[in-house]
């Protein structure tokens, strides 16, 4: 009796823990309602420029990488594969459905040290920046071989580079 009331109450005090874990995704899904849908993945995205495999980390809020987008699966970690095309960006993410981003969505590419929870070592992380509607994104990709980053980084530069182009001749 003396070790079965601390294992209940120990037990009690876990099962709040994950109720309370659940309402907070609960709300932030019904916080990010607004959220646009995300672009249609290419059914044929053709031969891309630069891929490589690793960790999609999450997109967040540009600016605050706390706040991880709970809706159409963005805040998930998964392991993913990152392709460079000449069009866009496409994670294919396990577990979760594939992102893509046209490359008119995107702004910038940076290295970091961390975002929503991961921590590397300096410049260890490609951080895209990109827009979803009128919703500034940040999302995070840590490539398996620290040499695959830089290739998708320059891939990524001289994407966002060329995308202005893109943004003119479309009108917008």
């Amino acid at each position: 009796m003396d070790k079965i009331l601390p294992g209940l109450a120990m037990l009690a005090i876990v099962a709040v823990v994950f109720v309370l874990l659940a309402i907070g995704w609960r709300n932030r899904l019904r916080r990010q309602s607004d959220v646009e849908q995300l672009p249609p993945v290419p059914a044929a995205p053709g031969q891309p420029t630069a891929i490589a495999e690793g960790q999609y980390v999450a997109s967040t809020t540009a600016g605050d990488w706390l706040d991880r987008i709970a809706v159409h699966s963005l805040g998930i970690r998964t392991n993913a594969t990152l392709a460079v095309y000449q069009h866009g960006v496409l994670f294919d993410r396990s577990g979760a459905p594939a992102l893509y981003i046209p490359a008119t969505s995107l702004t910038d590419v940076r290295q970091d040290s961390g975002m929503a929870g991961k921590f590397v070592e300096k410049d260890g992380l490609l951080v895209l920046a990109w827009l979803l509607g009128a919703h500034a994104l940040d999302t995070g990709f840590r490539t398996r071989r620290a040499a695959d980053k830089d290739i998708l980084f320059e891939a990524l530069q001289q994407l966002i580079s060329s995308a202005p182009a893109a943004d003119a001749n479309s009108g917008k």
